[in-house]
This record gives C-alpha cells, sequence and structure tokens, in this order.
C-alpha cells in the first residue's frame, strides 16, 4: 500500500530528485506584441521551453511601447522589474542613459559564459544598440524599416501595373491620382509619419534629422530636418492631402488596418506589416522601396531600423541572468531567426539567417520579401546610420501634433516644420542636461 508514495529517506530522495520535482528557473519577459506578432512571440517563448528544462520564459503582454516603458520603470523602482524588457528604438538612447537600471547584454553574455558575437548581426541592427565604446547594450529582437505596401489587386483595377510600383515621390502622386479616379476614397496614407516622412526620409536621401550624427556623437545634438528639402517634401504631403490623395488616419500604426482592410491602396510603414497583410488581407500585397526624389544627390542611401529591442534589467541574481543568456542565445540560433523574418516581415537580424532564407527559395516565392534587407544592408554613412536621440518619445509626439497641424491646414509645411524643430530642441536640452554625468 506504501509503493506510490515517497516515504522512505531513500524513496524521499529519489522523489526530490525526479525532474518533476526540479523547480524551473521563471524568466520574465515583458513586450508590446499584440495580435499576430504576439501569438509569435508567445511561440518563441514556447519553443524555447520545450528546448531545455532548467528555465521557464514567461512572456507578458504589458500594452503599448510606450505603456510597458512605463510599467517597467515603476517595476524597477518598486524592486520588481521583468529579467527582459522590449524596448522600441526611440527609447534606445534613454535605456542608455539609464545605467543603474539595465545590464548590458555584452557582459550577461560574458559572465554567463554564452558565445555572443555582435559580428555577426547586420551592421545596421547591431550599431544602433552599441554604445559609443563599442559595447552591445541591447539585444536586438524585432528590427523592421520602412517601406511602401501596395495592393495589387487596386492597382489593376485603376489601370496601374500591379508589378511595377511607384518608385519615387511624382510617381506616388500619380498613382493616387489614378486611385482615385478609379473611386479610391484613400489612395496613399501613412503610418508612423515622423518614421516614414522625416526619419527615414532623411536618411534615404543622406541628408540630417539631426546634428551631431543624428545624436551618434553627443547629447548636444539639435533637430536639423528643416532643410528645403523636408519642407518641399511635407509640402508635397500637404497639397496631396488638400486634392484627396493622402488621407491621414491617425498616429503610431492606425493606418495599417485601413490598408489590410482594402481601404487605403498604398502606405508607407513598417516592413513588419507584412505579417499582418499575409494572413489577413483578402487582396494579394506588394512591397516596394520607400519613395524618394529622383533629383536629390545620394539618393536611396538606406533606411533606419525600427521596431525594438530586448534589455536586461538589472537586480536579478546570476542563476537567473544565466537562463536569460540562454534564451538570447536560442533567438540567436540562425534557423530561429529565418523563421521568424520569413513569419513576420521583419528583418533577419543575422547574416545567416538572411542568406539561409535567400537559400530556401523564400524570396523568389514571395517577391518584395527582401526589400527591407537590401534597404538596410547597404553602406551607411554618418547622415543614414540612424538616429538615437534623448527624449524621443516626446519628440515623436511633438512632431505629430506638428504634422496634423499642417495635414489640416493649419499651418503650413514650413511653419509646422519650425514649430516641431524649435519644441523638440527643447526636449533634447532637457535630456542633455540631466544627463551630464
Amino acid at each position: 500500500m506504501f509503493k506510490k508514495s515517497c516515504l522512505t529517506a531513500a524513496m524521499l530522495a529519489t522523489c526530490l530528485a525526479s525532474p518533476l520535482a526540479m523547480a524551473q528557473t521563471e524568466i520574465q519577459w515583458w513586450h508590446s506584441m499584440g495580435g499576430a506578432l504576439g501569438e509569435w512571440v508567445n511561440d518563441l517563448a514556447k519553443d524555447f521551453n520545450s528546448s531545455q528544462k532548467d528555465y521557464k520564459v514567461v512572456p507578458v503582454f504589458k500594452g503599448t511601447y510606450d505603456e510597458s516603458m512605463t510599467a517597467a520603470i515603476a517595476a524597477f523602482r518598486a524592486g520588481n522589474a521583468p529579467h527582459i524588457l522590449q524596448v522600441f528604438e526611440v527609447g534606445t538612447a534613454t535605456m542608455m542613459a539609464s545605467k543603474g537600471a539595465i545590464k548590458p547584454v555584452a557582459d550577461l553574455m560574458k559572465e554567463s559564459g554564452v558565445k555572443f558575437d555582435p559580428k555577426a548581426y547586420v551592421p545596421a541592427v547591431s550599431g544602433y544598440y552599441t554604445a559609443p565604446n563599442g559595447q552591445m547594450m541591447s539585444f536586438p529582437f524585432n528590427s523592421s524599416t520602412t517601406v511602401l505596401h501596395y495592393n495589387k489587386d487596386a492597382f489593376k483595377a485603376a489601370g496601374l501595373d500591379p508589378e511595377k510600383p511607384p518608385l519615387t515621390w511624382p510617381e506616388v502622386t500619380l498613382s493616387a491620382a489614378k486611385l482615385k479616379a478609379a473611386g479610391h476614397k484613400c489612395p496613399f496614407t501613412t503610418s508612423w509619419q515622423s518614421w516614414t516622412q522625416l526619419e527615414s526620409f532623411s536618411t534615404w536621401h543622406n541628408v540630417e534629422f539631426a546634428t551631431k550624427a543624428n545624436g551618434f556623437n553627443g547629447l548636444d545634438t539639435r533637430l536639423a530636418f528643416n532643410t528645403p528639402l523636408h519642407v518641399r517634401h511635407i509640402d508635397n504631403l500637404a497639397n496631396m492631402s488638400k486634392q484627396g490623395l493622402f488621407v491621414y488616419k491617425g498616429r503610431g500604426n492606425t493606418a495599417d488596418a485601413t490598408f489590410v482592410s482594402g481601404e487605403c491602396a498604398m502606405i508607407t510603414g513598417s516592413s513588419a506589416l507584412y505579417g499582418n497583410v499575409k494572413r489577413n488581407a483578402k487582396f494579394t500585397g506588394g512591397i516596394s522601396t520607400l519613395p524618394y526624389y529622383p533629383d536629390v544627390p545620394n539618393n536611396q542611401q538606406n533606411t533606419v531600423i525600427g521596431g525594438a529591442s530586448l534589455w536586461v534589467m538589472s537586480g536579478k541574481p546570476a542563476a537567473e541572468y544565466k537562463g536569460v543568456a540562454q534564451f538570447f542565445n536560442y533567438l540567436s540560433n540562425a534557423e530561429v531567426q529565418a523563421k521568424s523574418h520569413q513569419r513576420t516581415g521583419y528583418l533577419p537580424l543575422t547574416i545567416a539567417a538572411y542568406e539561409l532564407t535567400e537559400k530556401s527559395g523564400f524570396y523568389k516565392q514571395n517577391p518584395g520579401t527582401d526589400v527591407s534587407v537590401t534597404q538596410m544592408i547597404r553602406k551607411t554613412t554618418d547622415k543614414s546610420r540612424g538616429i538615437r536621440l534623448g527624449n524621443f518619445v516626446q519628440i515623436r509626439t511633438i512632431i505629430d501634433e506638428e504634422m496634423e497641424n499642417v495635414w489640416s491646414g493649419k499651418k503650413t509645411a514650413k511653419e509646422g516644420i519650425d514649430a516641431a524643430i524649435a519644441r523638440g530642441n527643447e526636449q533634447l536640452e532637457r535630456f542633455q542636461k540631466a544627463n551630464k554625468g
């Protein structure tokens, strides 16, 4: 009657030593991925957890990027921060300045005895998350860039060649006019207007968005997107808005849903919209490069990184950090990277993952999915390496407000841009003073 119980000392020792009795070390991962991308994050954690028995990664959705970052700061102050926090790219400078709150990923991997080679990553990705001293601060995770998505069915119905998307801004205007004439009420829209129409627009044309190499070379950087080219572009979009060719659909990625539903025929936004289009759209989607002005010298340089990286919060036991390092090592695997890239539209973060995807024939079978990669692997300049500013979240909100004034006709393009720069520079000065030491 006692055969199934652990009553004797010997039997008790056996029970305690069994795999079922061994407690797994939990790793808390706070993220901001909803919908199809949330399922992807959950699958990554599930696959890692089933690959070993020592650690259990627990993904927790904490709302938008802004909300999760705010929640993590509050949790850190209260002494219960997560092990891993997903932070969008505009929060990078703020996280780098939070020295006591974070543990650099380079230190984490070294201390945990896990091999980690930053050179294995696409340079435009690893460089963005690397400090001036060459130390990699966060782990690249979901990196995207700006592209043009278009509705091939809508193009065909409007008499446009569905295999020849507009490559330049003048061509976008002409395509939008034909789409409108064919009955489309929203020929063109955009997500993340600061990212697509000012930040990536600047690097794509190899012009400064901000001084000091767009913030990479010092905290005394100031905004510089008031050139004649920037004013011309925003003025052109304002004119398109008046004619009903460009329809503003709101901040952040609000406009994404209007493209997936078929309401809007073209959208500049994240390459990661691909997964949503593939899964939910009732039309055939196409992907092309971010449009450019053909008369501008050195156009089509490279676009900037978007998406987010994974930051490790400080103050955790070494045993738990080993689990974080093992998880990052798993995410670095070329097959895992390639699978994620093909599923979501995010960039393949390592050269090996890109080569694996290309070798598999994925790009040939899914035309346009390599656009984001080819835009990012070009040689970068000081003007196109990326944009890393303090208080960037607040600056983007300011840009949203001022661009909305332009689209509504309350301000001219120049007035809106000048106001955005004056207000944005106040945020940069504030960040510089707060981080002098």
